[in-house]
């Protein structure tokens, strides 16, 4: 019989994380979209360096920044409060940094394949920035905002690396999924590493399908 904890912990993480990179990628894709700051090639490159840099290398960065025996980790341990080394907090910020490309990515080409007039008769009729894109721009990109949620929830889901570094291997604290797997290989339980294999397979397959599904509207045609 398996242990849950490690599935339970995973999806709690990537529930967690994907919430906070909407929040963050919404406006940050905005930018990138319709900013012409001589910056923006720069933030392009850093929110797509996850996509080519080893998980590892990220996972060492924050592990030495973040350690309480550093400045900066200890400052947050001695006046915040809080540890983010071996951590659920700690997951969580190596999970956003490490996904972040994969929710903002494809919000930022749904801004950029919308018509600039959707904006413009916006302003036009008095609305402001915000109310147009809460209003006007983001119900456009609901196909968009659908693929970035779901990859950057299945991405975290699963991740192994990052998690590790900055995380450890702690029961019922930090082992996910994906290292709860690694374990029972290295103690040769196939049995029990194929089983937490075969539910994350199951549910990243179902998720992605439905996705798949409702973009090349599926469901409309079975209605019709």
């Amino acid at each position: 019989m398996i242990d849950l904890n490690p599935l339970v912990l995973t999806f709690k993480l990537a529930v967690v994380a994907t919430i906070i990179l909407f929040f963050v990628s919404v406006p940050l894709a905005y930018w990138l979209a319709y900013s012409k700051s001589k910056a923006k090639p720069v933030v392009e490159a850093l929110v797509s360096m996850p996509l080519v840099l080893p998980p590892t290398v990220i996972g060492f960065y924050m592990l030495l920044a973040f350690s309480p025996s550093n400045a900066f980790g200890g400052w947050l341990e001695d006046w915040i409060g809080l540890r983010l080394v071996f951590s659920f907090e700690g997951l969580v910020l190596g999970s956003v940094i490490y996904s972040l490309p994969f929710m903002v990515q494809p919000i930022q080409a749904g801004f950029s394949n919308l018509s600039p007039d959707l904006k413009r008769a916006s302003y036009v009729m008095g609305k402001s920035r915000l109310t147009t894109l809460n209003r006007v721009l983001l119900p456009n990109i609901k196909t968009s905002l659908l693929t970035g949620i779901v990859l950057a929830f299945a991405h975290t889901i699963g991740e192994f690396g990052v998690v590790l570094m900055i995380g450890g291997n702690i029961s019922g604290k930090t082992r996910v999924a994906s290292i709860a797997i690694y374990d029972q290989v290295e103690s040769m339980n196939y049995d029990v590493a194929n089983a937490y294999s075969l539910i994350l397979f199951a549910l990243t397959f179902i998720i992605l399908l439905a996705v798949y599904l409702l973009n090349g509207g599926y469901f409309k045609k079975i209605r019709r």
